[in-house]
């Protein structure tokens, strides 16, 4: 009996080369959706920084005064003692004050060196205060 047996695969070129375009094609794929990412911490601080900042100024408005540095944001949610006018519900939806995109607190500052009555202000992603990432609430549209 003499059959001849046809065995079909690939080389091993055949598959380098497939290996080789599923690689280039995840690093397309990867690199946009690190910046996707990237772009939704920026948005997501940005949106965080307007929503505290409002609620800056509405706790100023019942009040008549800011909080505290020593109060801080947690002036949003918890009433410090003796006030009257505070809203019962606070002036955040949240029972946390939120974190930016970089899961960072922000940092409240009375009388900042912009001239603004407060600022708040986000590290930004290389998590350090007062450098050129950072994100300020009276700088966001």
């Amino acid at each position: 009996m003499n059959a001849k047996k046809n065995h079909k695969g690939f080389t091993i070129v055949e598959i380098m080369a497939v290996l080789v375009i599923i690689g280039l094609l995840a690093t397309l794929v990867g690199t946009r959706v690190i910046k996707q990412i990237e772009k939704a911490k920026y948005e997501t601080t940005k949106a965080n920084l307007k929503t505290l900042h409002t609620a800056v100024n509405q706790f100023f408005m019942d009040v008549g005064r800011l909080p505290t540095q020593e109060e801080g944001l947690e002036a949003l949610i918890t009433p410090p003692a003796g006030l009257e006018g505070y809203d019962p519900g606070g002036y955040i939806e949240q029972t946390k004050i939120p974190k930016d995109g970089w899961k960072q607190e922000f940092k409240y500052s009375l009388a900042p060196e912009s001239g603004k009555p407060f600022e708040i202000r986000s590290a930004g992603p290389d998590k350090e205060f007062y450098t050129d990432d950072d994100l300020v609430s009276t700088d966001i549209e």
